[in-house]
């Protein structure tokens, strides 16, 4: 019997890529697409969606009813958020809490009346602020580099076991605690899930933003124009991240439900690594030698509370479990995103233009 697989947040950048791959890789399997839309450029999902052969269905995973009408389905791919880590500081964190956690508690109760397994998108946030402040930095040319060993870290990354006490802010609170969630109702109900905490995702098709998908808007100001700024820790521009590509990140899900019996309980660091780590400065040199163009990144000193300098993903554990690697190099990546914004600048210049 064919598969019947939603994609919670079905609409925004992972979910979409999600569904298109599940269905040209399941051609019978009923592909769901849910989501409400709420962030700019993820109506232009739809098309995508609906060509590839994807069911969308608008709905708000805040909403119960909304869920209720999908009717049963054999495995949920909870891609919806509130993605931002700023969300909250000086505001109203309600939708955050409302959209990460109670969302989350919905997907759950509607698998636990229904049947079916879970395969949740979590975040690397869930690791500390203070803690990875404090990690043993130094500066190497134009980024900071991490040196020596101690619990859940090493040149490797940060890994699984890196200690989970402390302020990681709401965005990374709310994902956390939809973690612990999940595994209180694999206990009390049998529940199957497994859980992945995602580092930078980044591939064409992302809206990107300061404070979520800041690949895509850089290569974009690059091309469009517009302003950037290097935001925190002296505005340097020396803070590290590690890229994933959305394909790659595509892969890897599609093993884990593959075999899924087998995994079921786990919870996974799933980044690019090392290999594929970049500082915001190396990425302006690297978007000026793919474009061929130049521009003034302005300097923006003051660090915001849930700002980090370094964050490195160690997915040695789902590598090897999965006997899976990232195919794309970073190189490959932002060839990928330039692309991508050369051929769809109509649509994507008022949405990306500062």
């Amino acid at each position: 019997m064919a598969q019947r697989i939603l994609v919670t947040g079905g609409a925004g950048f992972v979910g979409t890529h999600l569904a298109i791959s599940l269905k040209r890789d399941h051609p019978d399997a009923n592909i769901i697409a849910f989501d409400n839309l709420k962030r700019r450029g993820s109506e232009l999902a739809l098309p995508r969606l609906r060509s590839a052969g994807v069911i969308f269905q608008h709905g708000d995973v805040r909403n119960p009813d909304d869920l209720a009408t999908i009717g049963a389905v054999d495995l949920l791919i909870e891609c919806s958020a509130e993605p931002s880590v700023h969300a909250g500081y000086g505001e109203s964190p309600a939708y955050l809490v409302h959209t990460n956690l109670s969302g989350l508690f919905n997907c759950l109760e509607f698998l636990r009346r229904t049947g079916g397994d879970l395969l949740f998108l979590s975040t690397s946030r869930v690791y500390p602020i203070a803690p990875l402040r404090a990690l043993p930095l130094q500066t190497v040319g134009a980024r900071l580099c991490l040196n020596g060993a101690g619990p859940g870290w090493s040149e490797c990354g940060i890994a699984e076991t890196f200690p989970l006490s402390g302020s990681r802010s709401m965005y990374g609170a709310t994902k956390l605690a939809a973690e612990l969630l999940i595994e209180e109702y694999r206990a009390l109900y049998g529940m199957r899930a497994i859980v992945n905490r995602c580092g930078v995702i980044a591939g064409p098709w992302q809206m990107g933003k300061v404070d979520q998908g800041f690949v895509v808007l850089w290569m974009a100001r690059h091309l469009y124009g517009g302003a950037l700024a290097y935001s925190g820790f002296g505005g340097l521009g020396h803070q590290v991240r590690d890229m994933l590509h959305v394909a790659d990140l595509t892969e890897a899900l599609s093993r884990q439900n593959a075999r899924f019996s087998e995994f079921d309980g786990s919870v996974f660091n799933l980044g690019g690594g090392p290999e594929r780590s970049v500082s915001l400065a190396e990425l302006t040199g690297l978007c000026r030698d793919v474009t061929g163009q130049r521009i003034v990144i302005s300097r923006d000193p003051e660090t915001r509370p849930a700002d980090i300098p370094y964050y490195v993903s160690d997915s040695r554990l789902v590598c090897e479990k999965l006997n899976w690697q990232p195919r794309h190099s970073l190189v490959s990546l932002l060839n990928d995103i330039h692309r991508w914004l050369v051929d769809e600048r109509r649509l994507l210049e008022p949405i990306l233009t500062g």
